[in-house]
């Protein structure tokens, strides 16, 4: 068995010249951007603030972080308005994730048919692949659900220990092992995770969309698979790591040479899943063309592949 990265990524990028250039439609590019949009909610690195850790008037003590829970809650109950207001904020959030994960279980289906067969629909693939999309759709809320908790574990853990050995008395040195060996947990934590959403999108979701299954038997034909051939999959997430590193590059100098407009572009909803088509089609194809290289049950694409 030959597996090769390159050839894969070789394939993907052929593949996405024809869907996109062969002939260039302005049309297509906007309907196929639509379902590669509804494919990728929730899947975009998320926005973060910057916080500044420096305390002005150097005041910061242990004590006041051991009883900021009390604290707050004491504030939430005596302010109740604003008790209400942050609850139906968690609530409304709490909605739209669900509502944006439904969208994306099944955009996946639709993105990943169009470009299969190059085509550019969106009603026949949505109502085709909704079994499929649904199946998805539970497996990701469950599995979320237990990542939210054990994330939130894992928080609830730090604090506790950090105040334990605050309370015990211990120097802000001693801490130095444990914040060592709990970054190390949570960096374990978070490349477990990535894997398996990356092997969800990229093997699990083909695996169902070829055999028409649900998610649980897409995982174990899968999981079979991953147990004969690790180390292919684990430096499959290492490439498509590095790939994404040269396109973040590339996005920022687009932008830098757009004097930002570019940028703005890639922000707007639609818009920007337009502008990064020929990035996300090939995506799409290389990890179904590598899936393929491990036989012929795996295989989804056309006999003619330039078809």
């Amino acid at each position: 068995m030959n597996i090769s990265y390159s050839n894969a990524l070789s394939f993907g990028w052929d593949r996405m010249k024809t869907i996109l250039f062969r002939p260039f439609d302005l049309a297509k590019w906007f309907t196929l951007g639509f379902t590669a949009f509804l494919a990728g909610l929730l899947d975009g690195p998320a926005g973060s603030g910057s916080t500044s850790w420096k305390d002005h008037n150097h005041n910061f003590h242990w004590d006041d972080v051991a009883d900021f829970p009390a604290t707050a809650w004491a504030w939430l109950t005596g302010h109740i308005w604003w008790l209400g207001f942050i609850l139906f904020g968690i609530t409304l959030v709490i909605a739209l994730v669900i509502l944006f994960n439904w969208l994306s279980s099944r955009g996946k289906f639709m993105f990943l048919d169009n470009v299969i067969h190059n085509r550019a629909e969106v009603s026949r693939p949505w109502k085709e692949y909704r079994r499929e999309g649904n199946a998805l759709f539970t497996w990701r809320l469950v599995y979320g659900i237990i990542v939210f908790l054990l994330f939130l574990g894992m928080i609830a853990l730090v604090f506790s220990m950090f105040i334990s050995i605050h309370a015990a008395g211990f120097p802000p040195s001693a801490t130095i092992g444990t914040i060592v060996g709990m970054a190390l947990i949570f960096l374990v934590f978070f490349i477990i995770t990535g894997y398996i959403r990356l092997f969800i999108n990229d093997f699990v979701v083909p695996i169902m969309y070829k055999n028409r299954i649900g998610a649980m038997q897409a995982w174990d034909i899968f999981l079979k698979l991953l147990g004969k051939h690790f180390w292919y999959f684990l430096v499959y997430g290492l490439f498509v790591f590095v790939l994404m590193i040269v396109v973040v590059l590339a996005v920022i100098a687009f932008s830098l040479l757009t004097c930002c407009i570019g940028g703005i572009l890639l922000i707007i909803p639609v818009v920007g899943s337009v502008v990064l088509l020929p990035v996300s089609v090939t995506f799409r194809a290389f990890s179904v063309a590598f899936l393929e290289q491990f036989g012929e049950e795996f295989r989804i694409f056309p006999v003619e592949k330039d078809a």
